[in-house]
């Protein structure tokens, strides 16, 4: 165990976590919600600091960022645990033991250890992400004050339910982040995921007032969260809150945990879905988890010329110079474009 941040005591012996918009309040013995924070003796802990479950060298376009050092590698790590219990979550195997009282498994490193390992891979960058990162705060937090120290930029991939407290201490740390904006219904939000949308959409505007670049992933669940109008109201916030130049990307569902029953996203829908999103006025729209060139490639918001090229999880070619269209000039939004 390590001693856990961002939490107070209560007078009568239970602690207040203070990390997440949950805000649990853990009695003596117990843990919070996501199963990795646990109050011994009035004081609170984490059981992750140093159980790392997942490691991985990735392109950074498989976070997915398509915007923000495109054709970079990124090393990726995270541990076991979640704040929320999708139903359709594709990694349960790290995400939900640890809430279901089950042990908390992972091999041992310290943030220096991440970072020289990030280092040696040859990586630009280095992505929290596999399973929620919010709950291995205090490891994150630290890997990336020795990252950044490192000349290594920092992504989070999330579900964006932290608390306000939590976003402002990774504020100078984060470069970029991918968030899951998972619907706009509050009651898919509870019923489904375990949590709340409003937190979600109030830390993504925080997010950008942060400088962070940002990207959003929708995950179309059939019959769950991808009929038109809550699609049209999620493109308007996006649109409209967080700007026209946030790549928005749509990924395709495949039955899994507790949505077994449920089919895998239709070519159709995932075609429709981008249509919305363009005519919400998105400059750049994506479907990924699915092999589709024409809607995973960069289109110039201005001339509209193909900009970016890409195959699977890579880049393929580039008709940019400087971040900017060499058709027409206009720049195309992102960080470190070539």
């Amino acid at each position: 165990m390590h001693p856990a941040r961002l939490w107070k005591k209560l007078p009568d012996g239970r602690v207040s976590c203070r990390l997440c918009a949950h805000f649990c309040r853990i009695p003596e013995g117990g843990r919070g919600l996501c199963g990795v924070r646990v109050n011994r003796d009035g004081a609170l802990f984490t059981l992750v600091y140093d159980r790392v479950a997942a490691a991985n060298l990735d392109p950074v376009e498989k976070k997915p960022l398509y915007h923000f050092l495109p054709g970079s590698l990124t090393f990726s790590f995270g541990t076991m645990g979640c704040n929320l219990s999708c139903s359709f979550c594709q990694n349960y195997s790290l995400s939900q033991p640890p809430r279901q009282g089950k042990a908390v498994a992972g091999e041992r490193a310290t943030p220096a250890d991440l970072v020289a390992a990030a280092k040696r891979s040859g990586a630009a960058s280095i992505s929290y992400t596999y399973s929620e990162p919010t709950i291995f705060f205090e490891l994150a937090q630290d890997t990336a004050t020795l990252a950044r120290e490192a000349g290594l930029r920092n992504i989070l991939v999330s579900n964006g339910f932290q608390s306000r407290a939590c976003l402002e201490a990774l504020a100078g740390l984060v470069d970029a982040a991918n968030i899951d904006l998972k619907a706009m219904d509050p009651a898919f939000y509870e019923e489904v995921c375990g949590a709340r949308l409003s937190p979600v959409l109030k830390n993504l505007a925080h997010m950008r007032r942060l400088g962070w670049w940002l990207e959003v992933t929708t995950l179309l669940i059939p019959g769950r969260n991808d009929d038109a109008g809550q699609l049209r109201r999620l493109a308007g916030f996006l649109a409209g809150e967080l700007g026209p130049d946030t790549p928005w990307h749509l990924s395709r569902f495949h039955p899994d945990f507790a949505m077994r029953d449920v089919p895998a996203t239709s070519a159709e829908s995932l075609e429709r879905a981008w249509a919305i999103g363009r005519e919400a006025g998105l400059h750049y729209v994506y479907v990924g988890n699915v092999p589709d060139e024409a809607r995973s490639a960069t289109y110039c918001p201005s001339c509209g010329a193909r900009v970016i090229e890409r195959q699977g999880m890579g880049l393929r070619a580039a008709r940019t110079r400087g971040g900017k269209c060499v058709a027409c000039g206009a720049a195309i939004a992102g960080r470190g474009l070539p």
